[in-house]
């Protein structure tokens, strides 16, 4: 084959495949012209979308916090019905819900995951295995001005009236200690940034003996919830989800009125006793008489007569302690 004839080949192929994409380009122009006119736009390409998945693995009973969840793209074609979509359902619909099955980082979020706030269920998923959930009523005094927040750390004083043969006297008691607080009124979370609530209910999570304690307390006094520090949960050493997950313990502790005031007395006022005479008759035993001026008495009783050994008579006024 000559040179001449290879260069028309290769002429003719160029200029087929010229051809052939300038028609292309015309006809893509033509239909998207006809597309216009019927008022219909073209469909764009197929693109990924964004689901709403885990950023870190969840465990069951946690609360879920905005940090715990984040968009990830996702392939259109693997793209199931339950997912969340951005643009469908906003992320905040999710945060303080509750997990009903362990969530692996990076694992879609979907309704049969998670239980939120408000439907049937939520507060038995909340509750950890072997706990109850106990309300009490609080006030804005006894409930820290409102600072208290769901899924805090709380003491639970008693304070009420004593009756003692003294009279009637106060005492304030702990009655428990890092009771977890997972309700103020019907909240189980809080956003950043919200202000302090007054709420006039507190569920706590307890166990069921620790819940007749509370409940017969409510019965006897007044209850107020102390705030716990959240760095006194760590100083055992322990990990963060056994810090969360520890129940409520006994109280040890109890104040009474009169450690607090002084002009308070702690008891019955000691009697003061008399003055005590002792008689000495010889080598005979110590008698005594409760009367400093009686007279000294003979064998027949009467003073001064008989034959009675001689006597040494004194006196001692005996300390009297408080």
């Amino acid at each position: 084959m000559n040179s001449k004839r290879i260069v028309f080949l290769l002429l003719a192929v160029i200029v087929a495949g010229s051809t052939a994409f300038l028609a292309r380009a015309w006809l893509q122009g033509e239909r998207a012209a006809i597309l216009a006119q019927a008022g219909r736009a073209p469909a764009p390409p197929p693109s990924s979308q964004k689901v709403l998945v885990a950023s870190a693995a969840v465990r069951v009973g946690q609360i879920v916090k905005p940090d715990d969840l984040r968009w990830q793209p996702w392939p259109a074609g693997d793209l199931a019905s339950s997912y969340v979509v951005e643009g469908k359902r906003p992320l905040n619909d999710f945060v303080g819900a509750v997990v009903r099955r362990p969530i692996a980082a990076g694992e879609p979020i979907t309704e049969g995951k998670v239980v939120t706030p408000g439907t049937r269920g939520f507060m038995s998923a909340v509750l950890q295995p072997g706990t109850r959930a106990v309300s009490i009523p609080i006030t804005a005094t006894s409930a820290v001005s409102g600072f208290i927040y769901a899924g805090d750390r709380v003491d639970v004083l008693l304070t009420h009236t004593l009756n003692g043969p003294d009279g009637q006297h106060k005492a304030t008691e702990t009655i428990l200690r890092n009771a977890r607080v997972i309700a103020m009124d019907q909240k189980v979370d809080s956003a950043p940034g919200d202000k302090p609530d007054i709420a006039k209910t507190a569920t706590l999570e307890l166990t069921p003996k620790q819940s007749e304690i509370v409940t017969l307390a409510d019965k006897m006094g007044d209850l107020s919830l102390v705030l716990r520090s959240l760095q006194e949960n760590d100083d055992g050493g322990s990990d963060a989800v056994t810090a969360e997950n520890a129940p409520a313990e006994p109280g040890d502790s109890f104040t009474r009125d009169w450690q607090v005031s002084p002009l308070i007395s702690d008891g019955p006022a000691p009697k003061q006793p008399g003055r005590v005479v002792y008689v000495l008759r010889g080598s005979s035993q110590p008698k005594s008489a409760s009367d400093a001026g009686s007279q000294e008495s003979g064998d027949d009783g009467k003073p001064g007569e008989g034959k009675a050994p001689r006597t040494t008579t004194f006196t001692r006024t005996p300390s009297v302690s408080p």
